[in-house]
């Protein structure tokens, strides 16, 4: 007998496949990214990202219901505040739109875990992760914004923050404030690894974040370099940061499969806006099977190493799940 024969007989049969198979998704594993808008009745569908909404807290329900339903594990809540300054201090109001949303979800839909991303730049009136000191962001005085915001979150109730602006140190700050403040019990997602990627266009729009000026390359990791992300990561961990982030998924899931050799903590995945509105696009065009692309993606982000995945499709994943397509 050829050894060489083996797979292709495993192959053959529907069932022997499925008993062979090396990899599936739960919907527990997946994190919806909802986008929160201050303001009443609102849900306004994202023109670059189509099925994509901003919300209204009192507009929620039926997205948080239909989650719940399809036993998704959490959700990665995005500010669109009315207000805007050079600070970004609405970031930190706990009347803002992640703060009330977050009181809100946790009340109601307690089965969600609530993580909040932890970031400036749809705060800050020149849409940039931080405090500008000459045009630069500063890194230690933005620090302190990160902290109060992170901080805001957590005692709105937040399972989780979400630090996404890659300056140096926060995680290790972050974590000191939340612990001081009786915190202890908050986990850190950290953003380790976030590249400056041209895969965040349709995000800009969804959250009105793009950058007045410049761009983020000076914070953000150039997509040429996958050794940094390792170094970033290890220092993540060191300051205590309780689960890591590879970001965009797709285009690094070389750096996720490292990622998961070394970390001794659960790594996320995040599927961007851009990875999403390609699908989309394509989808509409004739020239891809949707259903079959978004189950392949999902499939090679979880086989490259991710033990949870933040995505637009997270519904989608959910009903292949629940009918036995996935």
């Amino acid at each position: 007998m050829k050894l060489t024969q083996r797979p292709r007989r495993l192959r053959r049969s529907p069932q022997i496949r499925a008993m062979a198979r090396e990899t599936y998704i739960l919907p527990q594993k997946l994190i919806y990214p909802l986008f929160i808008a201050e303001g009443e009745n609102i849900k306004e569908e994202i023109e670059a990202m189509p099925g994509q909404y901003r919300f209204s807290v009192d507009r929620l329900d039926e997205i948080l219901s239909e989650l719940v339903g399809l036993k998704i594990g959490g959700v990665l809540l995005f500010g669109i505040p009315n207000y805007k300054d050079e600070c970004g201090s609405s970031a930190w109001d706990e009347n803002g739109a992640v703060q009330t949303a977050v009181k809100y979800i946790k009340q109601n839909f307690p089965q969600l875990v609530v993580i909040t991303d932890v970031c400036m730049c749809e705060y800050t009136s020149h849409g940039h992760c931080g405090i500008l000191e000459n045009n630069d962001v500063h890194n230690d005085k933005t620090l302190e914004v990160l902290a109060k915001a992170a901080l805001s979150h957590a005692k709105a109730g937040a399972d989780m923050v979400a630090p996404s602006d890659m300056m140096d140190g926060r995680i290790g700050y972050i974590r000191e404030v939340l612990d001081k403040n009786g915190f202890e019990n908050t986990l850190i997602m950290a953003y380790s690894a976030k590249y400056a990627s041209a895969f965040y266009g349709p995000f800009r729009e969804a959250a009105g974040s793009a950058p007045s000026f410049g761009d983020r390359a000076s914070y953000q990791m150039d997509p040429a370099n996958g050794d940094e992300a390792l170094r970033e990561i290890a220092l993540d961990m060191e300051e205590g940061a309780d689960i890591l982030m590879v970001k965009p998924a797709l285009a690094y899931l070389d750096v996720l499969y490292r990622a998961k050799e070394i970390s001794d903590r659960p790594v996320a995945a995040y599927s961007v806006s851009g990875e999403y509105s390609m699908i989309k696009a394509a989808a509409e065009k004739g020239f891809i099977d949707e259903k079959r692309i978004i189950k392949e993606s999902a499939l090679c982000i979880f086989r490259a190493g991710a033990d949870m995945l933040i995505t637009y499709f997270a519904l989608e994943l959910a009903k292949f799940i629940q009918d036995g397509e996935l």
